[in-house]
C-alpha cells in the first residue's frame, strides 16, 4: 500500500539546476525519517541527504553541502531534493527512502530504509 513516486529527473548542463519531488501515499512524511540516496552506474547506493521525522534535522554528504536542499510539503504529503549548481559527478538515478515512523535522527545506511520508490534519472552533461 505504501508508495514513493519520484519525478523531477532529467538532462541539465553542468552548473544548471534541478528539483526532484517524491509523493509518498499509504504514510505521512511528517512522521517519517525522509532522505535521497543515488546509485550511479557501477557503483554503491550512497546517502546524499535525508531529515529526521520532524524536520529539525537535515544530513547532506559532504560532495553535495551547499549546493542540495531537502524539504517537505506536509500539505502534498511531498519531500523534495532542490538541487543547484549541478556537476557531472552528480550523474546518476536518485531514490526517495523512507525509514520508520519518528526516527529521532538521519541514519545513512541504506540497508535501515523501509520504503523506496523506483527512482528518477539524473544526468548532468558538461
Amino acid at each position: 500500500q505504501v508508495q514513493l513516486v519520484e519525478s523531477g529527473g532529467g538532462l541539465v548542463q553542468a552548473g544548471g539546476s534541478l528539483r526532484l519531488s517524491c509523493a509518498a501515499s499509504g504514510l505521512t512524511v511528517k512522521n517519517y525519517g525522509m532522505a535521497w540516496f543515488r546509485q550511479a552506474t557501477g557503483k554503491e547506493r550512497e546517502f546524499v541527504a535525508g531529515m529526521n521525522w520532524s524536520g529539525g534535522m537535515k544530513n547532506y554528504t559532504e560532495s553535495v553541502k551547499g549546493r542540495f536542499t531537502i524539504s517537505r510539503d506536509n500539505v502534498k504529503n511531498t519531500v523534495y531534493l532542490q538541487m543547484n549548481s549541478l556537476k557531472p559527478e552528480d550523474t546518476a538515478v536518485y531514490y526517495c527512502a523512507a525509514d520508520h515512523p519518528w526516527t529521532p535522527v538521519v541514519t545513512v545506511s541504506a540497508s535501515a530504509y523501509r520504503f523506496w520508490g523506483q527512482g528518477t534519472q539524473v544526468t548532468v552533461s558538461s
